[in-house]
């Protein structure tokens, strides 16, 4: 049996799969974000560990002691850009800075200064600099904590850090390590150029191991906590993504899946390094070998649904429901809702973009609004699905994990406005866990064209040409009404 464990930004998941790549048990520990300033997004480490004990634990009782110490291997997958600060002695030196944090926007304007600089090294990392991003949140600290930057004497991404406490080792994997803006990407190494741009130095830098490589062993008291063998192989994981990805079979060129989870996600995979920075496209390492992959990414996705049930103190749903029930003309007439409650990557790059309900009447009630959300999440996809398509990367099918995957109506509005099949997977909603666990698969010996199959397939939902000419005229609207936003300064009435 493998256990996955994928540290997300709202909670630990887990999952363990026997060897024939059943899902077996889940379980999940919920996680909060302190936000101690606007723009600000930060997690203790510690309240990850004590989430990945309880969650290890809820597994165990579900399974029963005996066979959940049949476990062989263990992955990890986990929230990406994340900054832990170590100091010599490995003690964490603050909060972990979160990909969500969009603090060290002067920063990123200074690190593509450097860049450029020293020779356009845009390409080399793949990516524009953006506030989400490791190497501009370390600028941060160095501006505004100088002490505490002085004694940084190792940076970890946060499924990193959790290695580090289950095997003493430090240890990232390209697809993570893609992340930080540290990284060449095409040669899945550390950069020294990219590094000294950033005020780093490889010394401070985990070392790499491809995702399902093995990578540590359980430290002994840390197996004996969680009731396993202290011989239990820690693979090299993978940044949410990716892991996401290998858990729906995404591993060939051409492969793509969507997630709906607090964030929004086009991943499609690629046989090369196809950077494309100027549309604000992610190109990073798949955690596979010699495999990489372009993405775009929304930060508001789903998490733009739940906020907006916490806004009117109802369940989703019920909400869903009310939606389903809206006629024709309720749709056409409905608002429009900008999806930019965190900023915005592509195509923007935008990190003071706001979120926008335009074009409201006394006559909309809650569903219609609610399903402007719903629409203007998927619009926000569909920007990035053009993106990807300039950058040369085209689908016509994509796999859907994450929350949003369990709304059949969410599914097909997508399927819609992409004018592209939607395919949900059985286990879908385990997501980067279930990639996590079958990496630990792999790095006990099993073959990917076994490990890596496709999951049963559980819906389609198939483009509906009328429907998706009806709504080019909305598509058009919402892409008018955004305009760039600067924020007023400090103290201004």
């Amino acid at each position: 049996m493998y256990l996955g464990i994928d540290l997300g930004t709202s909670e630990v998941k887990a999952v363990v799969i026997d060897a024939e790549g059943k899902l077996l048990a889940l379980a999940g520990s919920p996680l909060t974000v302190s936000r101690p300033h606007p723009r600000w997004s930060e997690q203790d480490p510690q309240h990850w560990w004590r989430a990945a004990g309880d969650t290890v634990a809820s597994l165990r009782e579900q399974l029963g002691a005996e066979r959940f110490a049949g476990i062989r291997a263990i992955g990890l997958s986990g929230q990406m850009h994340g900054a832990v600060l170590l100091d010599a002695q490995d003690r964490v030196l603050r909060p972990a800075i979160l990909w969500s944090d969009s603090r060290s926007t002067d920063e990123c304007a200074e690190l593509t200064r450097r860049w450029n600089e020293s020779g356009d090294l845009h390409q080399r990392a793949g990516n524009l600099a953006m506030p989400g991003f490791t190497a501009p949140k370390l600028l941060w600290v160095a501006r505004h904590e100088p002490q505490l930057f002085a004694e940084v004497a190792c940076v970890l991404l946060p499924k990193d850090w959790l290695r580090l406490q289950m095997t003493g080792r430090k240890i990232s994997d390209p697809s993570d390590a893609a992340g930080t803006l540290w990284l060449d990407v095409a040669q899945r190494d550390w950069s020294d150029a990219l590094l000294a741009a950033g005020g780093m130095r490889r010394g401070q830098m985990p070392d790499l191991a491809d995702g399902s490589a093995a990578a540590g062993f359980l430290l002994p008291e840390v197996a004996r906590d969680w009731g396993l063998a202290d011989d239990v192989v820690v693979a090299g994981g993978a940044g949410d993504g990716a892991a996401s990805a290998v858990g729906i079979g995404a591993v060939r060129p051409g492969d793509g899946f969507l997630s709906l989870g607090t964030s929004g996600v086009l991943f499609v995979v690629n046989d090369k390094f196809r950077p494309n920075p100027a549309r604000a496209i992610h190109a990073f390492c798949h955690t596979l070998p010699q495999r990489w992959h372009q993405m775009s990414v929304m930060l508001s996705a789903a998490s733009c649904l739940r906020w907006f049930c916490r806004l009117c103190s109802v369940d989703e749903k019920t909400l869903l429901q009310e939606v389903a029930a809206l006629d024709d003309e309720a749709l056409a007439n409905a608002p429009l809702f900008l999806p930019y409650l965190s900023g915005e990557r592509t195509p923007h790059n935008d990190p003071y973009a706001l979120g926008v309900f335009h074009g409201l009447s006394h006559e909309h009630q809650r569903a219609a609004l609610a399903y402007a959300v719903l629409e203007g999440v998927s619009f926000g996809m569909v920007d990035g699905l053009d993106a990807l398509r300039a950058a040369g990367t085209d689908v016509q099918q994509l796999s859907l994990v994450g929350g949003g995957a369990r709304s059949a109506y969410w599914a097909q509005l997508l399927s819609d406005a992409l004018d592209v099949r939607i395919v949900t997977h059985v286990g879908s909603e385990a997501g980067g866990a279930l990639g996590a666990a079958r990496l630990a698969w792999l790095a006990d010996g099993g073959s990917e064209e076994m490990v890596c199959r496709k999951p049963p397939q559980q819906d389609c939902y198939e483009p509906r040409r009328a429907r998706h000419a009806q709504l080019q005229p909305r598509l058009q609207r919402y892409r008018h009404i955004y305009q760039p936003w600067e924020p007023l300064p400090s103290g201004s009435a």
